[in-house]
C-alpha cells in the first residue's frame, strides 16, 4: 500500500505546510528555501510516476493521492501568493475552481466505474503552473533581474492553459457520461 511511489507522493503533501510556513514569513532567505522545497516537491511528482510504472506499483491509493498532492501543492502556494499580494486573487480563484471542478467530475465518473485520465493538456498545465510559480515564490530581485514579471507572464499563460484543459475535461466527461446514460 505505502510503496515507494506513494511515499514520494506523501512527501509532496508533507511539503505543503512547510511551504505555507516559509511564505508566511517572506524574506530573501525563506523565499529561496521555499523555492527549493517547491521544486523538490514538484520533482517528486515526476519521480513517483516513473517509479510506479517501472516497478509496477500503480495503485488506487496512488491514483487518488497523486493528483491530490499536485492540487494541494499548487493551490496552497497560490493562496499564499495572493495573501502576500504577489499574485492576483482572480487568477488563483479560476485555477482553484478548475481544480475543484475536475476533481468533482473525476469523482462522479469514478462513481460509475469510469476513469477520466489526465490528458496532455492537464499534464502540461501542471508543469506550466509549477514553472510560473517558481519566480513568483522567489519574488525578490536577483541583482538587476526581477523574477516577478517573468512569473506573472507565465502565470497568465498557465491560466489560459488551465482554463482550456478544464474545458477539455468537461468535454471528455460529457462524452463518457452520455455513453452511460
Amino acid at each position: 500500500m505505502f510503496n515507494l511511489a506513494n511515499k514520494l507522493t506523501l512527501l509532496r503533501i508533507a511539503a505543503v505546510p512547510l511551504l505555507v510556513f516559509l511564505l508566511y514569513f517572506p524574506n530573501r532567505v525563506t523565499c529561496w528555501i521555499a523555492l527549493v522545497i517547491f521544486i523538490a516537491a514538484a520533482l517528486t511528482d515526476m519521480v513517483d510516476g516513473m517509479v510506479a510504472r517501472r516497478q509496477a506499483l500503480v495503485s488506487n491509493l496512488g491514483k487518488f493521492l497523486d493528483p491530490l498532492a499536485d492540487k494541494l501543492l499548487i493551490c496552497s502556494v497560490l493562496v499564499m501568493l495572493v495573501m502576500l499580494s504577489w499574485a492576483p486573487a482572480w487568477v488563483a480563484v479560476l485555477i482553484i475552481a478548475r481544480e475543484l471542478m475536475v476533481t468533482g467530475l473525476r469523482a462522479m465518473a469514478a462513481d460509475k466505474g469510469l476513469v477520466i485520465a489526465a490528458d496532455r493538456y492537464g499534464k502540461l498545465k501542471t508543469i506550466l503552473q509549477i514553472v510560473a510559480l517558481c519566480p513568483l515564490i522567489l519574488h525578490f530581485p536577483l541583482g538587476s533581474l526581477d523574477p516577478r514579471p517573468i512569473g506573472e507572464v507565465l502565470l497568465y499563460i498557465a491560466l489560459a492553459l488551465t482554463v482550456y484543459s478544464g474545458w477539455n475535461y468537461m468535454r471528455s466527461f460529457y462524452v463518457i457520461w452520455a455513453k452511460t446514460e
